[in-house]
């Protein structure tokens, strides 16, 4: 019955432009982690004491930058995975219950390798 399905999804139910749009995605990914992994610049006399100023605007920035970091390496791994999903015949199915994931998740986030279920439920770390 699965792969009744993955046929249908594979020929019908996957648009054409949608290899190209993972493509961009990860170039757009790929360009972002560049950017954030640029040595900062160095910034003379800017100390790290304990009062609020440069240095501790400067570490909360890069701290920000260190979480989309992570969260771009996330991303980049899933579009990575929804690529790999297109050439097996397999994308548009959920990686945890196998089931369609629905059209407009597809739409909006062509990226996503699990249903709005599957994606709700909290990771196990």
């Amino acid at each position: 019955m699965l792969s009744d399905l993955v046929c249908f999804r594979q020929t019908d139910g996957v648009p054409d432009d949608t290899r190209a749009t993972l493509l961009v995605k990860q170039q757009e990914i790929a360009d972002r982690v560049a950017s954030l992994t640029v040595a900062p610049e160095a910034a003379s006399g800017i100390s790290f004491g304990k009062r609020v100023g440069d240095g501790t605007s400067i570490a909360v920035e890069r701290l920000t930058q260190v979480a989309a970091h992570e969260q771009l390496l996330r991303q980049a791994a899933e579009v990575e995975r929804a690529l790999i999903k297109l050439d097996a015949g397999t994308y548009g199915i959920c990686d945890a219950c196998d089931r369609p994931t629905p059209q407009g998740r597809l739409d909006i986030h062509p990226w996503a390798v699990l249903c709005v279920p599957c994606a709700s439920e909290p990771r196990s770390q």
